[in-house]
């Protein structure tokens, strides 16, 4: 049996249908099955049977935390105390975490059990997962498409029964768009609102760490373990968050705002823009207000993010040159030839096109032209959305221009491949919570996604909303 959801799990466990050790194994069989699909870099087989098995201790006791029978995975840019992270690149070859991350942290204290690591694109630097030193994760719906990137491994482990939900990471779409190319809900949080403590970082002021489910339901109780104040990260948020399993919608109808230019553009595909304006016609026939703005700043937001995500990541990744952990190259002779023999060798194509990118528009004489530019930028965008949110609860538009595409199909092309991104990077430069959810398939039967935006904080507000609505 396939389970959609945390409850119907915990039912069967406490009726006696199911034990934990029948679940985990139920997992691994599955795993094992659909190994072609290349979503796990490594699978906990002996580990989850052990945790499988202290878990159901604590459920015959009593004494269980609230996550006791869920499986999940974990993207391979997370850090697990003893265990290898890569971030699906060959230049941390054979590292292994000296310590956990928060997320890790929090899940386990309420008895979680972690399968495995995902894999994804390398330093979750993608927009379909082909980028992972390891090789591309396949699409479970039709092997011959993307999973959606950078969070591949870990949308296509739920889409395909492998585990019951993950944790990605979300730097201008990583989390949305997989998930909305696989069918499930994607959930990215207000920037702060959880610990990157443990998140191999790409662009600092841009990663969130966030859930893949199959159920808002789970989602919310995901973020009830994982959400909150840590002090080992100074930009977490220091306010406690509030549950969100218990936050209960105001009973009103909403004012939705939809950024017209995202159903107007050349990109967007017809199956898109038809599923998007059959929910927002949905929502205007159950009374609420829906209405088209228009953000012309749109045609800036993916030059901002990879102006200022490139410059955050030449300087986050100058720290693996192959001295003190991971890969170092058999050639190298001297320092120099050490630090620069294993950067080229250990990072792949897009990586080092991106730490180029980066290194030039933070050199002189360039700063000002785009850096400082794309600062300015950022915060147009930022007041112009928060501007939004003073007239309107949510604002709405696709998750991704497009379905699934070939694998293969924008490979040479990266500006192609950057576009993929453009109406999910909007809620990372603004800091602003983002959900996608399943909106149907199109004529390939490839799924579609909706994209739900809220205010700053209002997270638990954007998942109830989803809960109740859709």
């Amino acid at each position: 049996m396939i389970y959609q959801k945390l409850k119907d799990i915990q039912s069967d466990l406490f009726s006696g249908k199911l034990t934990l050790p029948e679940l985990v194994g139920q997992y691994l069989k599955t795993i094992e099955e659909n190994t072609h699909l290349n979503a796990f870099l490594e699978v906990f087989s002996e580990e989850a049977k052990i945790r499988a098995i202290e878990v159901e201790s604590k459920l015959s006791a009593g004494n269980a935390g609230k996550l006791a029978g869920m499986v999940i995975g974990i993207k391979d840019n997370i850090c697990y105390k003893d265990h290898r992270v890569s971030a699906s690149s060959k230049i941390l070859d054979g590292f292994v975490s000296e310590y956990s991350s928060t997320v890790v942290e929090r899940l386990l204290e309420q008895d979680a059990i972690i399968i495995g690591r995902l894999n994804c694109d390398e330093f979750a630097m993608g927009a379909s997962n082909e980028n992972s030193a390891f090789g591309p994760v396949l699409n479970f719906a039709d092997s011959t498409r993307v999973s959606g990137g950078s969070s591949g491994g870990a949308a296509v482990s739920v889409q395909a029964g492998m585990c019951l939900a993950s944790l990605g990471s979300d730097t201008g779409g990583s989390i949305r768009q997989p998930a909305s190319f696989c069918g499930l809900y994607g959930f990215k949080p207000t920037y702060g609102k959880i610990s990157r403590w443990g998140l191999i970082a790409y662009a600092s002021s841009f990663d969130i760490i966030g859930p893949i489910t199959q159920s808002i339901e789970d989602m919310q109780l995901l973020m009830d373990v994982i959400a909150g104040p840590d002090d080992y990260d100074a930009t977490a948020s220091q306010v406690k968050s509030e549950s969100f399993s218990e936050f209960l919608l105001e009973n009103k109808k909403h004012k939705f705002a939809y950024i017209k230019e995202t159903l107007e553009a050349d990109g967007v595909e017809s199956a898109v823009k038809e599923a998007t304006e059959k929910l927002i016609e949905k929502l205007k026939s159950e009374g609420h207000m829906v209405e088209p703005i228009s953000f012309d700043l749109l045609p800036s937001l993916i030059p901002v993010y990879y102006t200022l995500t490139t410059a955050e990541a030449s300087s986050n990744l100058s720290r693996f040159a192959g001295m003190h952990y991971g890969f170092r190259s058999n050639s190298a002779v001297d320092l120099e030839t050490t630090i620069k023999n294993s950067r080229s060798e250990g990072f792949g194509p897009e990586v080092k096109r991106r730490i180029m990118l980066g290194t030039f528009v933070l050199s002189a004489g360039y700063y000002d032209a785009y850096y400082s530019k794309a600062q300015k930028v950022r915060r147009l965008v930022q007041d112009r959305t928060a501007s939004i949110f003073e007239s309107y609860d949510f604002i709405l538009s696709p998750t991704s221009p497009t379905t699934a595409f070939k694998i293969g199909e924008k490979s040479d092309n990266p500006i192609a491949m950057y576009l993929a991104d453009i109406f999910t990077v909007h809620a990372n430069i603004a800091g602003v919570p983002a959900l996608t959810i399943p909106n149907g398939v199109d004529s390939n039967g490839m799924p579609i996604g909706f994209q739900i935006m809220a205010n700053s904080g209002e997270d638990a507000k954007l998942l109830s909303l989803a809960k109740s609505l859709f």
